[in-house]
């Protein structure tokens, strides 16, 4: 295992049992970005670097009981988390990297990442995954439940222009990962890229 995976699962892993505590209001900004994601009945969509499972109750309620949902997190403390708190009923949770997904090419409708991009070892790649399991005209959400300065804020940093989550920086990197950028919103109350697989 590399060490960027032993930081993250040391990370996470030690803040596990009370994630969902310490961010008790995320519910209904998660839900508003799964909608966003234009999720039909029926569709197949993985939430990836799942952690608790916050998303997988609206995700589930988008694409109804015909469709398929799968959360995938590299820690199994948050796994274990999101057991407890009810949700591996509105998903199918994988203990799995991002960088390697245990997915067929073009299998999935949508995906949805939750504080993911911060967190990528090698973004450009593992974006490159995502697409691999998405199918053409798929679309991604990188979200965030408040915007990069109010992160920024929370963590006692600025933001740099370094930051792969602003805009001239997201919009090369998705392009050259096999997605294009079709919305962008960083606002104090959430952080939410849209992009859709290109052919």
């Amino acid at each position: 295992m590399s060490d960027d995976h032993t930081h993250v699962q040391e990370f996470f892993g030690a803040r596990a049992a009370d994630w969902d505590t310490r961010f008790p209001d995320d519910g209904p900004v998660y839900a508003a970005a799964v909608t966003e994601l234009g999720l039909r009945e029926g569709d197949r969509v993985l939430d990836a670097g799942c952690g608790t499972g916050r998303a997988l109750p609206p995700l589930r309620n988008a694409v109804g009981p015909s469709g398929a949902v799968l959360g995938v997190d590299l820690t199994p403390a948050m796994l274990a988390a999101a057991v407890r708190a009810g949700r591996d009923r509105d998903g199918q949770l994988l203990l799995a990297d991002v960088a390697g997904l245990p997915l067929r090419s073009e299998s999935l409708d949508a995906v949805f990442a939750a504080g993911l991009v911060a967190h990528l070892p090698n973004p450009s790649e593992n974006l490159r995954e995502l697409a691999r399991v998405a199918k053409p005209g798929g679309t991604l959400a990188l979200f965030h439940p408040i915007g990069r300065a109010a992160l920024a804020a929370r963590q006692g940093r600025r933001i740099t222009p370094d930051d792969l989550r602003a805009e001239p920086n997201l919009r090369p990197l998705l392009s050259g990962s096999g997605w294009r950028l079709t919305s962008y919103v960083d606002e104090d109350s959430r952080f939410l890229a849209l992009a859709v697989r290109l052919p």
